[in-house]
């Protein structure tokens, strides 16, 4: 989401009238469209209206033109990397959209940043999530997206989505036997 060209002119004293043209590109599909502010909030207001309303205002991120790096996780282990990159020119990682998957091992050395600072916050994840106390899911992904590059020029990295709801593991049924012996110990 973007103001269309030209649109900046109507910005005053840091504000959008309704008629400001967007640019739009919807995350799930990669489709392209126009609309004014005032419409663009027409349609949010079904996710922010009601008893569990909710809208994520989530800063762009320009890289995830890179794609998206899933780590999948059983419990406190992560299994598996998934590089999603999104088809040319989309910003999805859908399959449905011809994102690209590329499986790495979670040692990889490509992803040795990322993993080393996930490791280290991943002790503090539960209490920042106000779950303190609470187990890890027994299965469970946390995708990443890249943000722009520091002083050294090395990666930065932005949590997109943690999931345990639906983390597509019929994809991954090698993994059932991990997944057996995880659960069986949380129970015994």
């Amino acid at each position: 989401c973007k103001l269309a060209p030209g649109e900046q002119k109507k910005i005053v004293d840091g504000k959008c009238p309704d008629d400001t043209l967007l640019d739009l590109q919807e995350a799930y599909d990669n489709h392209q469209e126009q609309q004014t502010i005032g419409d663009f909030m027409k349609f949010c207001r079904k996710y922010i209206d009601g008893e569990n309303g909710q809208l994520v205002d989530q800063k762009f991120l320009p890289r995830i033109v890179e794609g998206e790096v899933r780590v999948f996780m059983i419990g406190d282990k992560p299994v598996e990397l998934i590089h999603k990159k999104p088809a040319k020119g989309g910003i999805s990682a859908t399959l449905s959209s011809g994102a690209k998957y590329v499986k790495y091992a979670p040692d990889d050395a490509k992803f040795a940043l990322l993993m080393s600072k996930f490791k280290a916050d991943l002790p503090k994840l539960m209490d920042a999530l106000d779950l303190k106390g609470q187990p890890l899911p027994l299965v469970w992904t946390a995708d990443f997206i890249l943000g722009p590059k520091n002083a050294d020029g090395r990666d930065t990295f932005f949590v997109g989505e943690f999931n345990c709801s639906c983390v597509g593991i019929t994809k991954q049924l090698e993994r059932a036997d991990d997944v057996a012996k995880a659960a069986i110990a949380i129970c015994t």
